[in-house]
């Protein structure tokens, strides 16, 4: 058994990261966060926004050079002394521009199309800055398209840059335009390459805890059925017992009354024989549960159900591990029927379980059994702290019997802190069914 978080009638919820919480609570840092995931759900809903603005973003960067064009290139004096047309200039900054429109749905025929319209312009000595169109196509094909045909349009980018500085649109110096162009092309791949790798690394994550959030949940549905066979079993001996008795008597009854030639003989042997019936068909389903639960089942020692009464011997041992118990009752608790009693050792021996298990050192526990009017309520309290590295969930079967026990006779149940601050708390309300008492 496992400690878990505080479990009310009105239900808690998960604390956020540490770290995350710090970050949005930071001016900045969560202006930052809130707005990148306003820009995020924007584009998920609006993808055509970013697409259009990334083309107007690259053609009015082009227009200094479309209209006051300049003889020199960006690394010195270009040796094509070629003055292209306005319009030439116009129409390469438009091819070089909308593609990029299609980026994000048709990667690699972006990237070859941009790269085609740049080729053609460098041939004329036409250098522009729409040229980072390229750039822009590299991180998007690295990004969205496929690895192969990212290293196909690596290598043509490469030959097309060193095709360019010597041949196509030769400037004065070569080295240091080859060794900028190249370095820029690698930052586009890499940082694509980057966001690509994080995304798949996100998506792994969320797989990965959708996977946890299924196997949890088939784990408690698996520990539920568990212990709800669990607990028939045990309520099987319970009930087993009584009706043996019930039978007993009526057949002792019967004979009694045949001996002394009453009328009621028959109803009583017909008492018994239903009785005997009960105590078959009560068999019959705790075959079933052996059957669901293994043949390991069919070799448990059998013995009397503990009760109230076993209590004592219970809290004797848990003293003789190291954890100093008090134990107080209010109330007639012996009257108790032997299931309900039953129930307040189960509910007692878990939380003393989780008590020991992570309380920690010099932990003390307080037991309180009390039984009211129509209900019968039990505290286990302790003052200890969990260990370093207790889990905080949990899985296991003490807890989930906690609530299936107290569900059996319509019980609340309340686990977490104290409110103190110190130590934790189990704390389970039970109603006692009318007319129930120890046989």
């Amino acid at each position: 058994m496992r400690r878990a978080p505080a479990t009310t009638p009105r239900g808690t919820a998960d604390a956020p990261s540490p770290g995350l919480a710090d970050a949005w609570a930071h001016p900045l840092l969560g202006r930052m966060l809130r707005g990148r995931t306003a820009r995020r759900r924007l584009d998920q809903r609006h993808p055509w926004l970013l697409d259009t603005a990334v083309v107007l973003g690259v053609f009015l960067l082009s227009l200094p050079d479309v209209f006051s064009p300049d003889r020199h290139g960006p690394f010195g004096d270009t040796m094509n002394h070629t003055h292209a047309p306005t319009a030439v200039r116009v129409a390469f900054a438009v091819a070089l521009a909308v593609p990029l429109w299609w980026r994000r749905r048709t990667p690699a025929v972006t990237y070859w199309v941009i790269s085609a319209a740049l080729v053609a312009q460098w041939s004329l000595g036409v250098w522009q800055q729409t040229g980072m169109a390229t750039l822009i196509a590299l991180y998007s094909l690295a990004l969205h398209g496929s690895l192969r045909g990212l290293g196909w349009a690596a290598a043509g980018t490469a030959a097309e840059m060193t095709l360019a500085v010597w041949l196509l649109a030769p400037v004065e110096h070569p080295f240091l335009g080859l060794f900028f162009l190249l370095g820029t092309a690698t930052a586009a791949v890499a940082v694509g390459l980057t966001l690509r790798i994080r995304r798949l690394y996100l998506a792994a994550l969320e797989d990965r805890a959708t996977r946890l959030e299924v196997e949890h949940d088939q784990r408690v549905r698996l520990t539920t059925a568990a212990e709800r066979a669990r607990i028939a079993r045990e309520m099987h001996d319970i009930v087993g017992h009584n009706l043996s008795v019930m039978v007993s008597l009526a057949d002792g009854a019967a004979t009694l009354a045949t001996n002394r030639g009453e009328t009621s003989a028959d109803a009583l042997r017909i008492l018994a024989d239903t009785g005997r019936q009960a105590m078959s068909e009560l068999r019959r389903v705790l075959d079933v549960l052996r059957e669901e639960r293994g043949q390991e089942e069919d070799v448990r020692p059998l013995g009397p159900q503990p009760g109230i009464h076993d209590l004592e011997p219970l809290l004797a041992r848990v003293r003789a591990a190291g954890l100093p118990v008090t134990y107080r009752t209010t109330g007639d608790l012996d009257a108790l029927g032997s299931g309900i009693q039953l129930t307040v050792y189960r509910i007692v021996q878990e939380a003393l379980t989780n008590t020991l298990k992570h309380a920690g050192p010099d932990a003390t526990a307080d037991v309180t059994v009390t039984r009211d009017t129509g209900t019968v309520r039990v505290e286990v309290a302790d003052t200890g702290q969990p260990a370093a590295g207790a889990p905080s969930g949990d899985t296991g079967h003490g807890l989930v019997g906690i609530h299936q026990r107290a569900a059996l006779y319509g019980g609340t149940v309340t686990l977490g802190p104290r409110a103190a601050g110190h130590g934790w708390l189990v704390d389970v309300v039970l109603v006692v069914p009318p007319g129930v008492h120890q046989p």
